[in-house]
């Protein structure tokens, strides 16, 4: 049997490599101002949910089981938009929200485009706001600004984003996060963000009453059920 030599293991790799580097080119051609760590991730999110899937089985999702009011009104709650704004919870009253932990160089970042994708879907009966956090393995280290510009050109976001903020338990922790983990106020869910893009689903009356894992895409059979029909 001839030998395999090392000169045809090399060919192979730089084939490899060529080819892998056209699909990363392609998959971020209308990209803008992107790092090429960033541009790679992009590339990669359909192989990584695909190992999340493999490996983790089905991702984590959670309801409310029982049917009692928040003990503390979400409508309370307040926020501070990208740009600066506040905005009242108050005026999203009759619409079911998701609210999602983001950041910019993780892993999950190409769910930014399906989030649009789903609130585009269900028009105003669905809102989702980002929540752009520091907080896992400083994947979010840009500005408000460079956060704001970075979604709406390389993921057309067009959903609410708040500024920058802390999400996990501890001091500064955002207060929508406190309310959403906290069983003392929302009446179950104690489940801390995991990682960055952790979602919660508040419905029409202000009741959380799902959260999804990471690993659970914005578009997965789980969250459009949870949602309801368009």
């Amino acid at each position: 049997m001839p030998k395999f030599k090392p000169i045809y293991l090399i060919v192979v790799m730089i084939a490899l490599t060529a080819c892998f580097g056209l699909y990363v080119a392609a998959v971020n051609r209308n990209s803008s101002n992107m790092t090429g760590r960033q541009k790679i991730l992009k590339a990669l999110y359909p192989a990584l949910m695909g190992v999340s899937r493999l490996l983790g089985g089905r991702p984590r999702v959670g309801g409310r089981q029982e049917v009692k009011p928040p003990l503390e009104s979400f409508y309370d709650l307040k926020i501070r938009s990208i740009s600066g704004e506040e905005i009242s919870l108050a005026q999203y009253r009759g619409k079911k929200l998701l609210l999602v932990n983001t950041a910019s160089d993780c892993g999950y970042t190409a769910q930014l485009e399906e989030l649009q994708r789903l609130y585009e879907r269900f028009g105003g009966r669905l809102v989702i706001i980002g929540f752009p956090a520091n907080d896992f393995k400083q994947q979010e280290k840009g500005t408000d600004r460079q956060i704001e510009q970075f979604c709406r050109k390389n993921y057309g976001v067009h959903f609410p984003l708040s500024q920058k903020s802390v999400v996990v338990k501890g001091p500064g922790q955002n207060p929508v996060f406190a309310w959403l983990t906290d069983p003392a106020r929302n009446g179950w869910n104690d489940h801390q963000p995991s990682w960055n893009f952790t979602k919660y689903l508040v419905d029409e009356k202000g009741w959380l009453t799902h959260y999804f894992e990471p690993a659970v895409s914005p578009l997965s059979p789980e969250l459009l059920q949870a949602v309801g029909p368009k």
